[in-house]
């Protein structure tokens, strides 16, 4: 990885649930729809353990329990007030996410998957259901470019 290319992750932040809510936010829908995609991105860096020592150490209760699936993904992201950046990630969860995340496949990923015929990406409902389907989605995603960067 380039000096230029390490300096941008370190400062990145991929995602912000008050960018949603603030903008083009359906009114009818409560704030914390805002935060589903983002949880759902988040539960699926915790599976895979590739957060941060940080995130670890700041959030290992609420981690603990993602797994146990005691409290879903709306919820882990409130935690962080639908924070998404570099700090939470350790080097190859930063990487995957810069490519992934930020290029835009997530959503792309999401909307296809998850909100299909429905009016916007924030009326997905949180449920295991659709978590265990984007994260299969995300698995893919992420043998493939596991495979590029061999």
């Amino acid at each position: 990885m380039t000096l230029e290319k390490k300096k941008v992750l370190d400062k990145t932040i991929y995602d912000n649930a008050k960018n949603h809510f603030l903008g083009n936010f359906p009114d009818s829908l409560p704030i914390e729809q805002a935060y589903l995609h983002i949880g759902m991105y988040l539960g699926w860096i915790i599976e895979k353990e590739l957060y941060s020592e940080f995130f670890e150490d700041e959030a290992g209760t609420e981690i603990f329990r993602f797994k146990r699936r005691q409290i879903g993904p709306t919820i882990l992201s409130e935690i962080w007030d639908g924070y998404l950046g570099y700090e939470l990630f350790n080097r190859e969860g930063n990487m995957f996410t810069y490519f992934y995340y930020a290029g835009g496949v997530f959503k792309k990923d999401y909307q296809k998957l998850l909100a299909g015929d429905l009016p916007s990406l924030y009326h997905v409902t949180d449920t295991w259901e659709n978590y265990e389907l984007i994260k299969t989605k995300i698995n893919e995603r992420y043998e493939e470019w596991k495979k590029l960067i061999s």
